[in-house]
């Protein structure tokens, strides 16, 4: 029985609100959606619904500033799934309804940590899109809106969701590979169109959006359809490059290594290519460096990414002195270890790991998650965890490091310098000055 005060279970109190969320309290967990873009309708809403009837979810509600997309969502949910929902004008009138029990966010990138805020603060579970910030202030809102507030959050760094990244991990700490001394992680892509959307752009009209609303926290300057729907191109919407492929590929090095985010990191980068007003690089190279104050545990992580050239693709490339890790071909192997005959030469013994098949990344279901099955894999669990309580695969704090790393390496970028982070103030600094935006 529930009283007035809740219901107390293992030392947790949970208000009537949350316990509609505890399995077998309530028919359906109610979500929102908090931006219906590309990103929602082709992969993380088919990924939803891949287990929402067998899990006990329902989407009920859209939140979007832009009225043509609040149509396109009334009928994308009446015509592909049969559903009736409601649309909300921003996420004000969205929390003012209190219809929804947890919302999925996919705005864009320099929103994610403060849309965060507002549903924690809501009383919402979050699935939240990453970067999960491209500034430390934001970052730290979010860190501090969830101490203490009982809600599940995960970040969309899928890759903690799949069976070969946990495969690795496992092989990592189990010992078997030796220390990682180096890391090698490419993202290249040859897309002309890549983050560019100029049929939409035409349609984009400020009358029908509301220009302040999505601007939050970041200066004001005027009306700017191109950076409304391409500000993956455009900083301080995005920092383009590392916090949309990099936060992935780096959050992995956290995972694996137990580091929460470098030591230092240098950078370089321009428009090579892709001269067409953006002003986030289409070309960067960054170098990170991680370790512990004792000096254990300590490599280097090289990444580059290129858009106007796709040799080589996507690339995770782990060493040791015993061999190589690729999450490429999911195969740990011997290759490049220190093999008997160089060994010799000082005395030493050869050492090399023993080959190892990592998992593929398949999902063995029936289900037809219409979406790729690390993001329908990751979807689940933040789903399983709204129910359960326990925490996701990739909670909040995972966030919070990669956006440590990805800050560190725009500020590299901008300013030339070589860029540490103080843990005590917990900024980053450029040539020891508090990098802003």
């Amino acid at each position: 029985m529930i009283g007035t005060a809740g219901l107390t279970l293992g030392g947790l109190t949970f208000s009537k609100e949350s316990y509609a969320r505890i399995t077998g309290a309530n028919d359906k967990i109610r979500v929102g959606i908090v931006g219906f873009s590309d990103r929602s309708r082709y992969s993380l809403i088919p990924s939803f619904q891949a287990s929402a009837e067998e899990l006990g979810f329902e989407i009920v509600a859209v939140s979007d500033l832009w009225s043509l997309r609040r149509v396109e969502a009334e009928k994308f949910f009446s015509e592909k799934y049969g559903q009736k929902i409601k649309t909300f004008r921003n996420n004000e009138e969205l929390y003012d309804a209190r219809i929804c029990d947890t919302v999925i966010i996919a705005t864009a990138d320099f929103q994610h940590a403060l849309h965060c805020v507002e549903a924690i603060k809501a009383g919402c579970d979050v699935y939240v899109e990453k970067p999960f910030a491209e500034t430390m202030a934001d970052a730290r809102e979010a860190r501090e809106a969830l101490k203490g507030s009982g809600r599940i959050v995960q970040i969309g760094s899928q890759r903690r969701s799949a069976p070969n990244y946990h495969a690795a991990n496992d092989f990592i700490r189990s010992g078997r590979f030796g220390q990682i001394t180096m890391v090698e992680m490419t993202w290249n892509v040859n897309q002309p169109g890549r983050w560019r959307r100029p049929a939409l752009v035409a349609k984009c009209l400020e009358k029908e959006t509301d220009w302040k609303r999505f601007l939050m926290n970041r200066p004001y300057e005027d009306w700017d359809p191109r950076k409304y729907l391409e500000y993956r191109l455009f900083w301080p919407y995005s920092s383009g490059i590392p916090g949309q492929w990099m936060a992935h590929q780096i959050d992995t090095v956290h995972w694996f290594s137990g580091h929460d985010y470098p030591r230092s990191v240098t950078a370089n980068g321009g428009i090579y290519q892709w001269k067409d007003g953006r002003s986030n690089y289409d070309t960067m190279t960054a170098v990170f460096d991680y370790g512990n104050e004792d000096g254990s545990n300590a490599f280097q992580v090289l990444y580059s990414s290129r858009m106007h050239n796709s040799t080589g693709g996507i690339k995770e490339l782990y060493f040791s002195n015993g061999g190589t890790l690729n999450l490429e071909s999911n195969k740990v192997t011997p290759e490049g270890g220190l093999t008997k005959r160089s060994a010799a030469e000082m005395n030493m013994s050869a050492n090399l790991v023993e080959s190892y098949d990592l998992p593929s990344v398949q999902v063995e279901t029936s289900s037809n998650t219409g979406s790729d099955p690390m993001t329908y894999l990751h979807m689940r669990n933040w789903m399983e965890c709204v129910k359960s309580r326990k925490q996701p695969n990739a909670p909040l704090e995972a966030g919070y490091n990669h956006s440590i790393a990805n800050i560190m390496c725009t500020a590299a970028l901008h300013t030339g310098e070589k860029v540490t982070f103080d843990s005590v103030s917990q900024e980053v600094l450029a040539g020891g000055k508090i990098f802003h935006l």
